[in-house]
């Protein structure tokens, strides 16, 4: 039998991002009876130094450069990511993607209060400007406030008489969904991008790496994602902007989905929905974003909100 294969895998250093390479590392495991083993390669990024909102520092690619600068010069094989944290636009991540792991639970989640249990005026603390957005669609009496850090340090944060937001599956990987005062359906808030799916991506042109990984790729997980980023490639946002959108893939070979761009106060929202053939998860990812930028004015509220450049 021929030896166990090492795979290193870089990573942030934070509980969430290791429990995450955990995950891949009990997949392979599981698949590949054992053959395939993995070692975590913690990085201390830059960003996760920061204070600062992470739309103000560059966006959620400011987690992913360091990390997989290690693939790239050698120290790790691969890089495990948040999906939600690799940027869309092409040319914005120097890797190829691997694998997307079977997605966990998108939704995000409500800590302090449930929606309803807010009382007028309630602060509610967040990073996230779709986020902020959404909420104040539903709820416009309510404030916000600044919220950065891993999990830990953010549910230590929790406003007095208020919520934080946070994303479900990170809860639940590290075993504090029972944190959760109430899980927003994806009817009330759409998520990031991504949301809930751990993504792997190794060298361009690494064949050794990408047949290693092939077994813990979820195909109906990849083509989700895959149109989701596509539809936030076509629009142009990121965390910076209030973007949301979410991908199911339906039986059948079929994928829908729903996408939302909002001003940064809430004051507009427009939502859409599209559903077609799990082959085509790009062009259907294009096609609702050219629906909602050419059809539905999200093209003049992109420009104001990036005119603004700031979460109010």
């Amino acid at each position: 039998m021929a030896p166990a294969r090492l795979l290193r895998l870089a990573t942030r250093a934070s509980p969430l991002a290791l429990a995450q390479v955990e995950l891949v590392a009990a997949g392979l495991a599981a698949a590949t009876s054992g053959r395939v083993l993995v070692e975590p390669f913690p990085i201390e990024t830059h960003a996760d130094l920061h204070t600062l909102p992470v739309h103000t520092i560059g966006g959620r690619g400011v987690f992913v450069t360091e990390v997989e600068k290690a693939v790239l010069d050698g120290r790790a094989d691969a890089a495990v990511h948040s999906a939600k944290d690799v940027p869309s636009s092409p040319g914005m991540t120097s890797l190829e993607i691997a694998a997307v792991l079977e997605r966990e639970d998108a939704r995000d989640c409500l800590v302090g209060a449930s929606l309803a249990g807010l009382r007028p005026g309630a602060l509610v603390a967040t990073g996230s400007v779709r986020r902020r957005a959404q909420l104040a669609w539903l709820r416009p009496d309510l404030t916000f406030g600044e919220l950065r850090g891993n999990i830990g340090t953010r549910l230590g944060k929790l406003p007095e008489g208020g919520a934080i937001v946070a994303a479900f599956a990170a809860l639940k990987r590290l075993a504090m969904a029972a944190r959760a005062d109430q899980v927003l359906s994806t009817t009330e808030m759409l998520p990031q991008v991504g949301q809930g799916a751990i993504l792997v991506a190794c060298r361009s042109g690494d064949e050794e790496t990408l047949d290693l990984l092939r077994p813990v790729d979820h195909a109906g997980s990849a083509r989700a994602i895959a149109c989701e980023r596509a539809f936030l490639a076509r629009v142009g946002g990121g965390c910076d902007l209030p973007v949301g959108a979410y991908a199911r893939y339906l039986s059948g070979g079929r994928l829908s989905l729903e996408a939302m761009v909002a001003s940064f106060d809430g004051h507009v929202l427009v939502r859409g929905a599209l559903e077609g053939s799990a082959g085509d998860a790009r062009e259907l990812g294009e096609a609702l974003a050219g629906h909602l930028l050419e059809q539905r004015g999200a093209a003049a509220l992109l420009g104001r909100a990036a005119s603004s450049g700031a979460a109010p």
